[in-house]
């Protein structure tokens, strides 16, 4: 795939499924779509969020953002919240 691929409008990917190469590159739900980032969030209580490069952006299909990147990679973009009741 080309890595031109261009998002025309941000808010068509907002609550969208999020995923990478790979059966187990779940990425959870698209959450915002800043200037060079789209901030992923998967995960309810113990969230992990993802700050995943917006030239990785493969393709919008179905309703799921593809990333060019596996879950191994995508490790680099990622922070983890717990959040305590």
């Amino acid at each position: 795939m080309s890595s031109d691929f261009t998002i025309h409008n941000p808010e068509d990917i907002i609550k969208k499924e999020a995923r990478g190469l790979g059966d187990d590159a779940d990425f959870g739900e698209v959450q915002e779509v800043g200037v060079e980032y789209i901030v992923t969030q998967q995960g309810i209580l113990d969230k992990d969020k993802y700050y995943i490069p917006k030239h990785l952006v493969e393709r919008f299909e179905d309703g799921i953002v593809y990333f060019r990147v596996t879950k191994e990679e995508a490790k680099q973009y990622k922070e983890h919240e717990t959040n305590l009741i």
